[in-house]
């Protein structure tokens, strides 16, 4: 490209790590989906609407929200498969709420992950 002056040299110094391809580490693996979960600002306004240690059905999270229950009800479906939320169904309604000891350990995980190795 014209008028970019690129000193390639200056990239040699950089320490990169050259295996781009590398398995990704254990203690990511679940914080992975974790991200792609929350990546979503409807699945976080979801995860704003629980109160601590309160049980929330998606009538519930839909009635507060500005989404249709079938897509509350996807959100709440992937918040579940990364297991940030957990859930019991109790008659015809599915209750979910927060999975606060998954989420401590998968962000402690990769907290311990990134002290050791950066």
């Amino acid at each position: 490209m014209e008028g970019l002056d690129i000193n390639v040299d200056m990239f040699k110094s950089i320490d990169m790590k050259t295996d781009y391809m590398r398995k990704i580490p254990v203690p990511w693996r679940a914080m992975s989906r974790v991200f792609v979960a929350l990546g979503d600002e409807h699945r976080q306004r979801i995860l704003l609407t629980f109160e601590p240690g309160e049980r929330l059905n998606v009538g519930q999270i839909a009635a507060v929200s500005t989404l249709s229950r079938p897509t509350v009800s996807h959100h709440l479906r992937i918040l579940r498969e990364a297991g940030v939320l957990k859930s019991e169904k109790l008659g015809k309604e599915v209750y979910f709420w927060l999975d606060k000891t998954f989420l401590d350990k998968t962000l402690s995980d990769v907290l311990d992950y990134l002290r050791v190795h950066t």
